[in-house]
């Protein structure tokens, strides 16, 4: 059916405005668009060069949509949502999942490659210098990024090149009086505090030869050996000094008969048995439940001193016959504008039984950090002065955000201001900063610095050196995960998620019950 209307009659849309590009939107587009340039340069050739074909797909995935979405004008919510959301998972969610993930793994000191890097670690470091073998004047030197030997033999003054690929004639090399190279052409020799620099990388370096490897003895000689152990494909396995080391793939090493392992393995998946190592250890389960209660104490403490001291710092300065709050003000903030680290260390002088200016300036002779009772009193004073200017802050902007009409009211009824405050001031003051004192506990909780840089979790008792009176979990995990016993990533990772579980049940019950307050007083 056709309209009777004429086309000159029919009302026309308006033209849609065009959007003004201000120099802002162009300066913006350009810096994002350059960095993520900038980025996909950058990580490339890593990536390609570990054959990490799924993470360079989704790499360049990501770049090509960030280059789409900043080339066109529209989707305009979506140019400031992906950089926050690209970074969101960068900086939160891949770290999360990638601990989650280590946590399922033996990942430590001897577990850090795989199976053919163990088999090469293990063959190169058992390499023993074989009678009559030929012995070199060792000169470290690069090759662009490369770490080469600059080997001359004693007797012929014959200059080679060594690398992982084997050995190599040099021809042009400048000899010294000591028999070392002192330039050679393509080739930048490092001097002697560089070479000592380099000396894990100049010692992990080894030359093959027809006759066996080639390794460095110190920083000046290298001699010619023969690797003591063998891997044998056949029946996966490392042979040699009159034993047998057979693969044990759920474990990550090669065992012997005896039970008995080498000292490099790989890594490999353990499922659950890092988490179940925290529950059944005794050394470890059996002194847990009493660091977690220290724990919850210290970050009570910490929240409720802290939260205390600044709220009556900033009542006080908030009362309207109060003068010079700005003086005040700045000089309160002071604390937390300095270096945290450093007024720890400050503060663990300060409290030293010999020479701290708190035992000289009071006359005592107490050890603050020899006994359990003061040194937790004393950490949770150090942290009280460290966080009370916070609580200062935040305090001080929820306050001059209620209306003075609200006390005022309760006055003209007859309120003393202990009750005005109370019932009005407070509950007010809670629903506005409550979300920050469960942040502030969660912090707390997880404050290793506090702790590290002041007592270092001690004192410790004399049958047990592996837990302290003040040790917090996070302290205590890096010492069982990271103490003499080396690096043990896994194991950490796995007290990691323990914490993260402990300290997210906590905050889900208390924002439960904050809301419910909110309820309340809405």
């Amino acid at each position: 059916m056709t309209s009777d209307v004429p086309e000159a009659a029919k009302p026309r849309r308006a033209p849609r405005p065009r959007r003004e590009i201000t120099t802002a939107y162009v300066v913006t587009r350009i810096a994002v668009l350059a960095v993520t340039a900038a980025i996909l340069v950058y990580a490339v050739p890593p990536l390609v060069a570990a054959r990490a074909w799924i993470a360079l797909a989704v790499l360049v995935a990501v770049t090509a949509a960030i280059v789409c979405l900043y080339l066109t004008r529209r989707l305009i919510p979506a140019k400031y949502l992906v950089p926050g959301t690209v970074l969101l998972i960068a900086f939160q969610l891949f770290p999360i999942l990638y601990t989650v993930s280590t946590a399922f793994t033996n990942f430590g000191d001897g577990h850090r490659g795989d199976k053919q890097s163990a088999v090469t670690a293990i063959e190169t470091g058992s390499v023993r210098q074989a009678p009559g073998s030929p012995e070199y004047t060792l000169t470290a030197a690069l090759r662009g990024d490369e770490l080469v030997f600059l080997l001359v033999d004693p007797e012929t003054r014959r200059v080679q090149t060594g690398s992982g690929e084997g050995l190599a004639p040099l021809e042009g090399a400048r000899l010294g009086v000591t028999g070392k190279v002192l330039a050679a052409p393509g080739l930048t020799v490092l001097t002697a505090p560089q070479a000592a620099a380099r000396g894990a990388e100049i010692a992990a370096l080894a030359v093959p030869t027809a006759g066996g490897l080639i390794k460095a003895n110190g920083l000046s000689r290298a001699v010619e050996g023969r690797a003591a152990l063998d891997y044998d494909p056949a029946c996966d396995c490392v042979r040699g000094d009159g034993d047998t080391w057979t693969a044990d793939e759920a474990r990550g090493y090669f065992l012997n008969a005896r039970g008995e392992h080498l000292a490099q393995g790989w890594q490999v998946g353990v499922g659950l048995d890092n988490f179940a190592r925290v529950l059944t250890n005794p050394t470890i389960s059996g002194y847990f439940a009493g660091v977690f209660g220290w724990n919850v104490v210290f970050a009570l403490a910490s929240v409720v001193t802290t939260f205390g001291l600044g709220m009556g710092v900033a009542l006080a300065l908030h009362h309207p016959r109060m003068r010079g709050t700005r003086f005040y003000r700045i000089a309160l903030i002071l604390p937390y504008a300095m270096p945290s680290f450093a007024m720890l260390l400050v503060w663990r002088d300060l409290f030293n039984r010999d020479f701290g200016l708190v035992n000289q300036s009071l006359g005592l002779t107490v050890d603050w950090m020899g006994e359990p009772v003061t040194a937790r009193f004393a950490v949770i004073l150090v942290n009280l002065w460290l966080g009370f200017p916070y609580m200062f802050l935040v305090t001080t902007g929820a306050l001059q955000a209620i209306p003075r009409e609200l006390t005022e009211a309760a006055s003209i009824d007859g309120a003393s201001p202990w009750h005005a405050f109370r019932r009005v001031t407070l509950p007010l003051l809670l629903v506005a900063l409550t979300p920050l004192l469960i942040s502030s506990f969660a912090f707390n909780f997880n404050n290793f610095n506090a702790i590290q840089l002041t007592s270092e979790g001690g004192p410790f008792p004399a049958e047990n050196p592996q837990v302290g009176a003040t040790d917090l979990l996070i302290t205590y995990t890096f010492r069982l995960a990271f103490g003499t016993g080396g690096a043990q990533f896994g194991f950490a990772a796995a007290i990691s998620v323990f914490i993260f579980a402990i300290v997210a049940l906590i905050s889900v019950v208390t924002f439960r019950r904050t809301r419910r307050q909110e309820e309340v007083y809405a």
